[in-house]
C-alpha cells in the first residue's frame, strides 16, 4: 500500500485548520494543523512533512519568517503560502524564499489538492511573461488550477529578476514585449536557467517569424499562434513536467 502524502496546515484560524484538515484527511492525506509558525517549527523539528499549507498573515511570527525557520529544518520541505489579504510584498519574499506556490483564501479545495499533489511530485514550476495582463491572468488562473504554481511577468527585465531569485521549469514567453522583446528574454534568462523549457507565444506570426525562427534555433520547446487552445497548453505543460521528472530521477 503507497505510503499517505503527509501535510501540516500552520493558520492562526483553528476553524480552518480544522475544517482543512478534515477535508484532507477524507480524500487520503495523512494531515495535522497547528496554529502558529513557532508549534509549526516544533512539529517539523519532531517529524518531516511533506508538504507544508502556511498561512502568510499570522500574529507575532509571519508565514515568512516561520517558513525561513523550517527551511534550515527540513530543507526538502514543500511549502504552500495560503492568504486572505493583499499582501504583495510578502507573497514576493515567500516565492523569492523558494515557496512552492500561493493559493488565495477562501480556498479552492480542487486546486489545493491538485498543488499539493504536484509539489509531494516536484511538479513543474511556471512563468507566464506577457504585458497583456488578461494572458497573464488567463492562464494562471487555468494552470493553477490544474495544480501547475504560475507566476506572472509583465516585461523581460521583470521575469529576468525574478527567474535569477526563484528558478523556472517552463517558461510562456510572448515574443512581442515592451524593451527586450521575447528572443532577448529567452536568451538572457537561458544563460543563468539553462535548463528552463521555454514555450513562444505570439498574435504575430508573420511580423515574429524570423525571431521565432532563431527562438527554435537556440532551443526554445515550441510556439503558439494566439488566440490558443488552453487545453493543448496544459497537454504540453502535462508532457514537459513528465519528462522533467524522468530527467531528475523523480
Amino acid at each position: 500500500m503507497p505510503e499517505k502524502t503527509s501535510v501540516l496546515i500552520v493558520d492562526d484560524d483553528e476553524l480552518m485548520c480544522k475544517t482543512l484538515s478534515d477535508v484532507l484527511i477524507k480524500k487520503g492525506y495523512d494531515c495535522l494543523f497547528v496554529e502558529s509558525g513557532f508549534k509549526a517549527i516544533e512539529k517539523l523539528k519532531e517529524r518531516p512533512f511533506d508538504v507544508v499549507l502556511m498561512d502568510i498573515k499570522m500574529p507575532v511570527m509571519d508565514g515568512v519568517l516561520t517558513y525561513k525557520e523550517l527551511k534550515k529544518i527540513r530543507p526538502e520541505t514543500k511549502v504552500i503560502m495560503m492568504t486572505a489579504f493583499s499582501v504583495e510584498e510578502l507573497i514576493k519574499e515567500a516565492l523569492k524564499e523558494g515557496a512552492y506556490g500561493v493559493v488565495n483564501k477562501p480556498l479552492d479545495i480542487d486546486k489545493i489538492v491538485n498543488m499539493i499533489e504536484r509539489s509531494s511530485k516536484d511538479g513543474a514550476l511556471v512563468m507566464v511573461v506577457d504585458d497583456d495582463p488578461q494572458t497573464c491572468k488567463t492562464m494562471k488562473d487555468i494552470l493553477e488550477k490544474k495544480g501547475f504554481p504560475t507566476s506572472t511577468a509583465s516585461s523581460g527585465e521583470e521575469a529576468i529578476q525574478t527567474i535569477k531569485q526563484r528558478p523556472q521549469d517552463i517558461l510562456f514567453i510572448d515574443m512581442k514585449l515592451p524593451a527586450l522583446n521575447g528572443l532577448e528574454t529567452y536568451l538572457a534568462i537561458k544563460e543563468f536557467n539553462p535548463k528552463v523549457v521555454a514555450i513562444i507565444m505570439t498574435a504575430y506570426r508573420y511580423e515574429c517569424e524570423d525571431l521565432i525562427k532563431q527562438a527554435l534555433k537556440n532551443g526554445a520547446y515550441a510556439c503558439f499562434y494566439k488566440p490558443f487552445d488552453m487545453d493543448e497548453v496544459l497537454k504540453l505543460v502535462e508532457e514537459i513536467s513528465k519528462r522533467k521528472k524522468v530527467e531528475y530521477g523523480r
